[in-house]
């Protein structure tokens, strides 16, 4: 069988092809593109494995492959789980990526029973509680980004019809609990943004009730909360949450498509966040 010309599919993938060359057996092709989601080459990884994984799953070519796609991507997640600044979190945080492409296309077409959605967020919301490397931008091998993309996973499980109120709610839990570890650096490349989008497309399922929404935004409330420290920097204990809240404020307020509680909600960040910046906003 003739090698993979792969430049030529990136070419194709720009100039609007959507489907794999029928000269190569999509199995061989989803293995090595599988492998190249580890790559540590942004180029080989960011810019040529995920988006030919994530466009054809988009465009139905694994429909009958599905199950397989994302099972294989749940299993990438375990490589190397538990190792720190290394390159292993590649291979993770980007089959977090992929598994959420497989649940969106699930979502459109329906064709995996529920409890293998199920089983997928478990298996997603396991690592994105045990990851360990929350590494942003890495340089010279570009984004790791794991607390970003599996927050992007999460949000397509939030939009899978077999989540109701009870999974929605523990998706909120796993934010929540991701947000404010102790084991959370500093996060400063944008990822409280997508967090907070992951939180807004679990509300916009209008299936978690502000009973449940306004606890859990005083719980992120006690996280974000400044405790002066003579020999620590508290913005590394608060940053997170507060980032967190003043984003899900910002996209609350602009986006166009608003959960039902939306304007009740509202005035509960306002309130948070008065008592979290009272130098400037009480």
């Amino acid at each position: 069988m003739a090698s993979v010309d792969w430049s030529g599919l990136q070419r194709g993938l720009r100039n609007g092809e959507r489907t794999p060359p029928a000269e190569h057996r999509l199995a061989d092709l989803t293995a090595d593109l599988t492998r190249m989601l580890g790559d540590p080459d942004p180029q080989v990884r960011d810019g040529l494995a995920y988006p030919l994984l994530a466009t054809w799953t988009e465009h139905g070519v694994y429909d009958d492959l599905l199950a397989a796609l994302g099972d294989g991507m749940c299993a990438g997640l375990e490589v190397g789980l538990g190792e720190r600044d290394t390159d292993s979190v590649f291979r993770r945080s980007f089959s977090a990526l992929v598994l959420g492409e497989c649940i969106d296309r699930d979502t459109r077409v329906r064709r995996q029973p529920p409890t293998r959605i199920l089983q997928w967020g478990d298996r997603l919301a396991a690592w994105y509680l045990r990851e360990q490397d929350l590494r942003g931008f890495v340089p010279g091998k570009g984004w790791a980004h794991a607390a970003a993309n599996g927050a992007d996973a999460l949000g397509a499980l939030a939009r899978s019809p077999y989540f109701g109120s009870t999974e929605l709610t523990v998706l909120l839990d796993i934010i929540a609990d991701r947000v404010l570890s102790p084991g959370t650096p500093l996060l400063v490349h944008g990822e409280p943004d997508r967090i907070a989008y992951a939180v807004l497309e679990i509300l916009r399922r209008d299936r978690v009730p502000l009973a449940v929404v306004e606890p859990w935004v005083r719980r992120i409330e006690a996280g974000a909360t400044d405790r002066a420290s003579r020999s620590r920097d508290p913005y590394l204990a608060s940053g997170n949450a507060q980032a967190v809240l003043r984003a899900l404020y910002l996209q609350l307020t602009i986006s166009p498509r608003h959960p039902a509680i939306r304007p009740d909600l509202l005035l509960t960040l306002v309130d948070s966040l008065r008592r979290i910046h009272p130098a400037f906003l009480a």
